[in-house]
Formats: structure tokens, C-alpha cells, sequence
């Protein structure tokens, strides 16, 4: 059975609207990718390093179909990040404390290989040189996505990788940024996606599916190209056609943002 293997951060997020509207989730984009994918029917893994705050996900059983085997705990606190949005869900600021995931490029690097699937979630502090050496090197099948906040610089370092990945996911913003680095002509697959503007999958540089959202009003907003890029992976891997992966995608972002994510308990 294939298997996917989620490399990222599972984390606090503390999510800030107008208003005074605040929510405390547990969040991180291998989390979100993971959990996506695997409600969409793929088997999957997130590969993160969390905190002794965190233990206690192992039994919450709203994740009792992740395999957590290869989330480390390890002494200290866990990733944080305070994340700022306009009224619409645009995001406005990022602030981040990294604390044990500073421990996830040595951690990934021992699992690497385990599953024939591989997704990096190429967001700092992950060494996304390193990760994506591994995997190119070894002839690994893997996929990548990138955050606003920090994809101007990784989407440089990683750009002499990409076009071995079976797909690239990025925002609007950053596949602008990608577009002036290099030619995504090059890469086997780019999905954009733009908010409530419509999705596009470019194959070497050509639109060979698109999907515009359902129009709806966001309630919470983060980890939604997240929740799309595990939605599509796991169609593709069913077999679904372009179409009807990013469909299904957009599908589940739009799903996502209408709801809060996972509340911390006592939050």
C-alpha cells in the first residue's frame, strides 16, 4: 500500500483576526498536509519533532488515523507560531519560536526512505538543502510546498531540486517568486493557489486543470494550502485526473476555512 511520509512542523498556533477574534490550535503544516491526505484516503506519516507540551497528541484520537510513529518528542518546548490576518484571511505578520523543531533535519534525515512517498514542508528551521539532497540523491519520489513568510529565500535554495518533484505547491505570491528563479517549464507539476481566485495545475508550464472555490465567508483561515496539498496528493495517488485532484483539493480547503481547526484543550 503506498504510504506518504509528511515532513514539517507540528505546532501551536495562536491565529489573530480584527476584532479580538483569537484561536489557539494545534497546527503545523505537516499536521495539516498529513491529516488531509489522510481523510482523503492515503496512509500517512508526519515526520515532525515536538515538544514535551505536545506528548499528549499520541492519544488524541482526532488523529487516530496518522501514523505517529516517527514524531519524536524530544525535552523542551515545541514549535510556536503567532499568526497575524485581515479580516478576509490574508496574513499580515508571522512570528515564530522554533524551540525542539530545530531538531527535525537531523531527525528527518534518519527516517527518510521509510515510505515510498515523501512531501517537505519547506519551512524554517528545516535545512530544505539538505532534505531535498537526501531525496534527490537517493531517487526518492517527493513533493514540496513553501510559506509565504519565508519562500523567498527557500524557494532559492531549493530551486535546484524542484524539478525532480512530482509536484510543487505554492500561493500566487510565491509562484511569482518561483516564475523569476527559474523556468517552470522545467518542473513536472506546479499547483497555484490564490484564495478565492481559482486554482491552476501547470505540467511544464502549461494549464492542464483549474478549479475555482465555492464562495464562502472564513471563519479560520490557516493551513489551507496545506489541507489542498494533501487533498490532491492523495486523489493523484487514487488515480484522479488533474482535474479532478485539484478539484478535490480546492474542495477541501474551502471545507477547511469554515470552521476553526484543532482546539487546544484549555485554550
Amino acid at each position: 500500500m503506498t504510504a506518504l511520509s509528511v515532513i514539517g512542523n507540528i505546532s501551536r498556533d495562536l491565529a489573530g483576526y480584527p476584532g479580538n477574534r483569537r484561536y489557539e490550535l494545534l497546527g503545523g503544516a505537516a499536521l495539516h498536509v498529513a491529516r488531509a491526505a489522510s481523510e482523503a484516503g492515503l496512509a500517512c506519516a508526519p515526520v515532525s519533532v515536538i515538544g514535551r507540551d505536545l506528548a499528549w497528541i499520541r492519544a488524541d484520537p482526532r488523529l487516530a488515523g496518522l501514523d505517529l510513529t516517527d514524531v519524536k518528542v524530544a525535552p523542551g518546548p515545541s514549535c510556536a507560531f503567532r499568526l497575524t490576518y485581515t479580516a478576509d484571511g490574508k496574513l499580515v505578520s508571522t512570528e515564530c519560536s522554533f524551540g525542539v523543531a530545530e531538531l527535525l533535519t537531523a531527525h528527518c534525515l534518519t527516517v527518510i526512505g521509510h515510505r515510498d512517498q515523501h512531501h517537505v514542508c519547506c519551512r524554517r528551521p528545516l535545512d530544505v538543502r539538505t532534505v531535498l539532497g537526501r531525496l534527490v540523491s537517493a531517487g526518492l519520489t517527493f513533493s514540496a510546498d513553501f510559506h509565504l513568510a519565508s519562500a523567498s529565500d527557500l524557494l532559492r535554495t531549493a530551486v535546484p531540486f524542484l524539478p525532480d518533484a512530482t509536484v510543487v505547491f505554492t500561493n500566487a505570491a510565491e509562484f511569482a517568486t518561483l516564475s523569476a528563479l527559474m523556468d517552470v517549464a522545467r518542473l513536472a507539476a506546479v499547483v497555484v493557489s490564490d484564495g478565492s481566485c481559482q486554482a491552476r495545475l501547470l505540467r511544464y508550464g502549461r494549464v492542464t486543470a483549474t478549479a475555482q472555490p465555492a464562495h464562502t465567508v472564513p471563519v479560520e483561515v490557516t493551513g489551507a494550502g496545506d489541507i489542498l496539498a494533501g487533498a490532491f496528493l492523495a486523489a493523484k495517488m487514487r488515480g484522479l485526473s488533474d482535474d479532478g485532484a485539484l478539484c478535490e483539493g480546492v474542495t477541501a480547503a474551502t471545507q477547511s476555512i469554515r470552521v476553526p481547526g484543532l482546539a487546544i484543550a484549555g485554550s
